[in-house]
This record gives structure tokens, C-alpha cells and sequence, in this order.
């Protein structure tokens, strides 16, 4: 059976997340029900990121096996006729190998977590950021953020759900850039703990909030204990922005 290669974006605030579940609707879910529309029958989407209720992405990357050869251009065009009226665009499709799988075959995963730090509520960007009312240290954030760049046991900093076989993960990249009153912080890594992003944002916002010493960090991080990460950050500001594989451009 042919494979395609998806790249998708959506918006997650209406779903329970990227994976199918028993009760509520999915991301998955949205897209098989699609692919069923065009080849009845029972269909399973492979995801990169299993991205939670309300976290977005812009560059999530998911692979489907059809009965047909279809032109790419032309089942993502179908695709997003059978999504709508559902947050889900399928940005692009590609025929693959049969040996590409969408979640073990990535190299590399990059997150965007968006702050707005401003005292007025959020209207247009509602749903789509987290608002911080009380001034933020950017800098101060970035220089917590340092402290956990590298290979490190991530127990603090992880879900007590998560199912991940070892809480050790490298992580290249924790940058934050100020862009007048938004603040973005953007992760890099090949894969990443259950809630790990969302725990380390909200961990560093302590900081820039001048709530937490930026020492703290690394202390929280040797703790390994979930009760010593700040608050966790909310699903709204959190976008999967990017999947790697060997062969893209980078990889």
C-alpha cells in the first residue's frame, strides 16, 4: 500500500489532544475520519507529537497508508475538503518509503511556546497564548533556561503520566526572544518527556517573574523530583512547530 507523508497544522483548542481517544475528538481522529471519506474503510494516522488538549501546531507531521496512488498534491487537497469545518489543514503531502514512520523515524522536534506579557486580556490571540500580567525578565528566563540545555535526567520535569521508559533527554535548544511584549520561547530536541515543555516554560516564567532565584533552576532540575518544577505552563501558548528526518534539509 502507498504511504504519504503528512504535514499538518492545526489549532487545538476544540480537541483533546492529537491522539484518539474514547471520549471527545481528535486530532487523529479528524484526519481518519477524512481519509475514510475518500477510501471507505478504517484507517490509522501515525503522528510525530502526541500533542495535548489545546496545544496547536503549525508543522506536526503524520503518515497514512492508502488502497490508491493518489498525486500529493491532490489528497491534500481532498483531505482539507473532508476537514472542514475542523481547525485541520494538511499543508502538504508526500509519497514516502514504507519504512518512513512519522513518530520513530524523527530526528529532531521543535517547539514554540508564546507569552504575552502585557496587563490587558488577550482577544485576538485568545486560545493562542498564554498572558503573564506582571512584568517578565527576559533575560533572567533565558539565563534559566541555559541551566538545562544539555543530556540530563528530566524527572522534575516531566508528567507523572508519562510513559517514556527514561526520564534522560538531550535537549539542544532553549532559547527566549523578546519581541516587544511577547515573549517566545522555542525548545529543540529529538524527542521529549510528557509535559516537559510546558513544565520548563512555566518553570522559567517563575524566574522572570522574579519569583525564583535563576540558581533554582539547576537545583530543581538535580532534585529530580516532579514537586520541585514550578507551575505548568498552560496548553495555549504551546505549538509544534517542526519535525526533522533523515534526508530533509538540516537532517
Amino acid at each position: 500500500m502507498p504511504r504519504y507523508r503528512l504535514t499538518i497544522e492545526y489549532h487545538g483548542g476544540p480537541f483533546v489532544g492529537w491522539q484518539r481517544q474514547a471520549q471527545g475528538t481528535s486530532v487523529q481522529g479528524a484526519i481518519e475520519a477524512a481519509l475514510a471519506a475518500l477510501e471507505p474503510g478504517e484507517h490509522r494516522v501515525q503522528g510525530a507529537g502526541r500533542t495535548d488538549a489545546g496545544v496547536h501546531a503549525t508543522g506536526q507531521v503524520a503518515h497514512c497508508d492508502l488502497g490508491r496512488n493518489w498525486d500529493p498534491f491532490r489528497l491534500a487537497e481532498a483531505l482539507n475538503h473532508h476537514l472542514r469545518p475542523a481547525p485541520v489543514a494538511v499543508l502538504a503531502a508526500a509519497r514516502v518509503d514504507q519504512d518512513f514512520h512519522a513518530r520513530f523515524s524523527a530526528i529532531h522536534r521543535n517547539y514554540t511556546y508564546r507569552i504575552v506579557n502585557r496587563r490587558a486580556p488577550l482577544t485576538l490571540d485568545a486560545g493562542r497564548a498564554w498572558r503573564v500580567s506582571n512584568p517578565l525578565d527576559a533575560g533572567a528566563m533565558q539565563a534559566a533556561a541555559d541551566l538545562v540545555i544539555g543530556r540530563h535526567d528530566f524527572t522534575t520535569f516531566r508528567s507523572v503520566q508519562c510513559q517514556s521508559a527514561s526520564p534522560v533527554k538531550t535537549l539542544d535548544d532553549f532559547r527566549v526572544e523578546r519581541r516587544g511584549d511577547e515573549i517566545l520561547c522555542h525548545l529543540g530536541a529529538r524527542s521529549f518527556l510528557h509535559n516537559q515543555v510546558r513544565s520548563l516554560v512555566g518553570t522559567i516564567e517563575r524566574v522572570g517573574a522574579g519569583r525564583w532565584p535563576v540558581e533554582r533552576m539547576a537545583e530543581a532540575l538535580a532534585a529530580r523530583d516532579r514537586s520541585a518544577c514550578g507551575p505548568v505552563a498552560p496548553p495555549d501558548g504551546l505549538v509544534l512547530t517542526g519535525v526533522r528526518y533523515p534526508g530533509d534539509a538540516n537532517g
